[in-house]
């Protein structure tokens, strides 16, 4: 296996497809590992090439599609031996009942077969049946057998079936397929056996049961920094505020509504973590008063006054002696002197510092790093936020690496 890395992005991922209705969704996984970064290979069975053709997965991937278990030998290329090595990762996504009877049992009569023995590489499996053949006896201690080795099993869903049936035996979807090879990919990274505690998105303050007091944060930077640490083998409990609309598989997500609630959930959170990421914009302030109805417009009057009072500083109110505090700060003036201040009197290990208008809901971010311990600030140029957040992520693990927390 190679030198030790972790993520998607950069990574070589041998996907193993078999003889199932399911194949087709392989070509979707295919696509999004791809446009992930992913460097992958496509093997198919013979009984996969009935029902999607090796073109497909040719096309999306720009690498050659293997068929045979004597492919792959031009050159200084070795075949499956070279294929095995080269891998990072290996899923068979979706794995037949055949093809993990034939895992479970060394079976080497084709180049699928060939990879799995030769690797180091992680392995995942995917199954992907009709539910009787899925819950027979032998289906279940083949299984039973890969696990013993340490093979990962991404268990099916239950649904509509090939056959109209119902039944658990669907190919899992995709997020489940991607968070599992993020699992395996991140397991030696340099946030493994950590807990990155993550808030993400603005929150809502409410005037009356219709209206409430808000921002324009989209939650985007959240979600990706909590991407990266999954990536750098982190368990994530992720807070997330109402403007995140959907959130990745893999970490914990704790849904909230108000600074109140966010505030709950971090100091619950931070209890079981190592880092926390301060990334949520939370309103400074709320409405002193929330009324139980509607507040109607009144007769004769232009103005309506709503009187606020401060929300608390969530992350000011966290130990920092008992986890590594990141916070953010998002100015619309004089941002270093404003995000030096905020280093010290939050008791921060580093702060990011951006321009609001720039960051707040856009898709890209540029920022400067300001760190507790007097180095100099680092100023980031202009990227989108998932390369932002990978580059946050490597700067938290060397913080760690020092001591976390």
């Amino acid at each position: 296996m190679p030198e030790s890395r972790f993520g998607l992005a950069g990574a070589t991922i041998v996907l193993g497809v078999s003889g199932g209705i399911a194949a087709y969704k392989a070509a979707d996984l295919t696509s999004f590992l791809v446009q992930a970064g992913a460097d992958v290979h496509v093997v198919m069975t013979e009984g996969a090439r009935q029902f999607i053709q090796p073109m497909t997965f040719q096309a999306l991937t720009r690498n050659p599609v293997y068929t045979s278990a004597f492919d792959g030998w031009e050159g200084d290329s070795a075949g499956h031996v070279t294929l095995a090595a080269r891998a990072d990762a290996v899923m068979v996504a979706p794995a037949t009942a055949n093809t993990i009877a034939r895992m479970a049992h060394g079976r080497t009569d084709d180049m699928l077969g060939a990879v799995l023995l030769a690797t180091t590489a992680p392995v995942l499996v995917a199954p992907a049946m009709e539910h009787h053949m899925w819950h027979h006896p032998a289906t279940q201690a083949n299984l039973s057998m890969l696990r013993e080795r340490g093979v990962t099993i991404i268990e099916p869903e239950a649904g509509r079936l090939a056959s109209g049936a119902s039944g658990d035996g669907r190919l899992a979807t995709r997020e489940p397929l991607v968070s599992g090879l993020r699992a395996v990919l991140g397991s030696n990274g340099p946030l493994a056996g950590k807990t990155v505690v993550v808030t993400a998105g603005g929150t809502r303050e409410a005037v009356d049961p219709v209206r409430y007091i808000g921002n324009r944060s989209s939650g985007r930077m959240g979600i990706a920094i909590a991407e990266a640490a999954i990536d750098a083998g982190a368990r994530v409990i992720l807070i997330a505020g109402p403007t995140v609309d959907s959130t990745p598989p893999g970490m914990d997500v704790r849904r909230v509504e108000s600074a109140l609630d966010m505030e709950a959930a971090v100091q619950a959170a931070v209890t079981e973590g190592d880092v926390l990421v301060m990334a949520a914009a939370v309103s400074d302030f709320r409405p002193a008063e929330q009324h139980a109805q509607k507040i109607k417009k009144q007769a004769g009057s232009d103005e309506m006054t709503i009187r606020m009072v401060k929300n608390p500083d969530i992350i000011a109110g966290v130990d920092g002696d008992a986890i590594v505090k990141i916070g953010f700060a998002a100015e619309t003036e004089s941002l270093l002197e404003n995000a030096q201040a905020k280093v010290r009197s939050k008791g921060l290990r580093m702060i990011v510092a951006n321009d609001a208008v720039r960051t707040i809901g856009s898709d890209r971010v540029a920022a400067t790093l300001i760190y507790a311990d007097g180095r100099e600030p680092r100023p980031l140029e202009e990227m989108d936020k998932g390369s932002f957040a990978r580059e946050l992520i490597g700067e938290i693990a060397r913080i760690c690496a020092g001591g976390c927390p």
